[in-house]
């Protein structure tokens, strides 16, 4: 493990969650997981188990077994615990396309309970937010993928919620669009439990106070950014090599970026021992921190 984390206000506690879907595949595998407030980044490559795990925090999926409590309550017996503090953006958040952006934010702002007279100030303060005001009255049928995920964030904050969850939202926003978004999450959190589940390194790196790791369903590190970093020194190198070796490079050993220059191909690698008499060490990114946990996770279940 990369380090002992300091203590933590326990707000979100998942206890032992399993979930095992028909044909017997197995997501997520006895994990647990005690969360407090900031914003928490789940981080894990493509079908780890993070967006099984997000719906059963949410209470849209119930676990096979395990439990998940909200300030010491059940959230499988009681799921209103939870629900009325949360604002949740699925990855697959979808929206009715002849509604305009005010209309279907006051739609969902009625589901939730919110007065109709609080909701529409709420509205108004949202779309100035994530930079619709102007669109709000615009069809979301007429809307690019990022304007619909603006949409989804906005709807995710109606009621102000103290328990944040955000699947891979910032799918189909542009760059500026992008660091916008992560200066939101940063500003929320104080008080709040954000969790932002993603595969995209950088959104984590620039929001996360904390640092869970996921793969195969299974809990494989949960810690600060820096401390996971810290794990990592003296495990990433840099080299130069010619165009014609890059392809036995990237074979041979874990490559987490390159750039391609006029004396050749500049190859950033993780790696425990020295991959080259050439190479030199470089202090670790959050990215390459991360692929050295999962390759050593990798290497122990293979053990």
């Amino acid at each position: 493990m990369a380090g002992r984390a300091p203590e933590l206000t326990v707000l979100l506690s998942i206890e032992a969650v399993s979930k095992r879907y028909r044909g017997g595949v197995l997501a997520l595998s006895d994990f647990t997981l005690d969360i407090g407030p900031g914003v928490l980044g789940l981080l894990g490559p493509n079908g780890a188990g993070k967006s099984t795990l997000m719906r059963i925090v949410a209470t849209v999926t119930r676990p096979t077994s395990g439990r998940v409590t909200w300030n010491g309550v059940d959230t499988g017996g009681d799921p209103d615990a939870v629900r009325r503090v949360l604002g949740y953006l699925p990855q697959d958040f979808g929206v009715y396309p002849h509604l305009t952006a005010r209309e279907f934010l006051e739609y969902l702002a009625a589901a939730k309970g919110l007065p109709a007279r609080t909701a529409r100030a709420r509205i108004e303060e949202l779309l100035q937010l994530v930079h619709l005001l102007e669109a709000g009255g615009r069809r979301l049928g007429d809307f690019s993928g990022g304007m619909r995920q603006r949409v989804g964030i906005a709807q995710a904050l109606l009621n102000d919620p103290r328990l944040l969850i955000v699947d891979e939202p910032t799918g189909g926003l542009d760059p500026e669009e992008r660091v916008r978004f992560r200066n939101l999450l940063s500003e929320l959190s104080g008080e709040r439990v954000v969790v932002l589940s993603t595969h995209i390194v950088s959104d984590v790196e620039a929001s996360a106070t904390r640092i869970a790791l996921i793969a195969s369903g299974r809990l494989i590190e949960h810690t600060t950014p820096e401390a996971l970093l810290a794990a990592a020194q003296g495990s990433c190198w840099e080299w130069v090599v010619p165009s014609a070796r890059f392809d036995e490079i990237k074979r041979a050993h874990r490559v987490s970026a390159t750039v391609r220059r006029g004396d050749g191909v500049h190859v950033r690698v993780v790696s425990e021992e020295r991959p080259s008499p050439e190479a030199t060490p470089v202090a670790p990114a959050l990215e390459d921190a991360y692929l050295r946990s999962l390759d050593m996770h990798r290497a122990a279940l293979a053990r």
